[in-house]
């Protein structure tokens, strides 16, 4: 059991790693853009022609990558009044049902997904402004949900063989009464 919670440890590195990558890149590159574009706008009047289309599909990388970072950080939303309510063995099994029911919900919505991005594919269709097709700037999709799924996965897997209970493959549920009192942690 060991062996394999190592292994899916260095699957988590690897994954976190080119999210990290890919969030990094879409953000410093729409930060990029937009200041190129209002340097062109307000210098030379004129604005790149492709920019909001450029921070649009950025816009989706950085929503679709995301869900695999908050999911693995354990920072995603959570409606969690119900939950805090439990005794820890009952947390426990609600957390489990949880990531488990998440993770099938998030491949089965990759699943689709991939139906939609060849269905575009198909169509043909391109970008208006950078002639590029449409189904590249959808392939993040179904690409963060199966990430996403997978990190519900792992975590479910976590869960399992802990009596801890874990948010994610690597983030403990903790209650921190500072942060929940709107006192600033140092």
């Amino acid at each position: 059991m060991h062996a394999l919670l190592r292994g899916l440890d260095r699957v988590d590195g690897w994954i976190s790693r080119f999210e990290a990558w890919c969030l990094s890149a879409s953000i410093l590159l729409m930060a990029l853009n937009t200041v190129v574009n209002v340097f062109g706008r307000y210098l030379f009047s004129q604005s790149l022609y492709f920019s909001e289309e450029l921070n649009q599909i950025l816009m989706v990388i950085v929503t679709f990558m995301g869900l695999g970072y908050v999911t693995r950080t354990g920072r995603h939303i959570r409606m969690s009044a119900f939950y805090d309510l439990l005794n820890d063995r009952r947390k426990k099994a609600l957390m489990l049902v949880i990531t488990f029911s998440t993770a099938l919900t998030l491949f089965l919505l990759s699943y689709y997904a991939c139906l939609y991005v060849a269905k575009v594919a198909q169509r043909g269709m391109i970008t208006a402004a950078l002639q590029i097709p449409v189904y590249w700037t959808l392939l993040v999709v179904p690409l963060g949900l199966f990430i996403g799924g997978l990190q519900y996965g792992l975590a479910f897997i976590k869960n399992l063989q802990s009596r801890d209970i874990f948010l994610s493959f690597s983030a403990l549920d903790v209650y921190d009464e500072t942060s929940a009192a709107g006192e600033v942690s140092p």
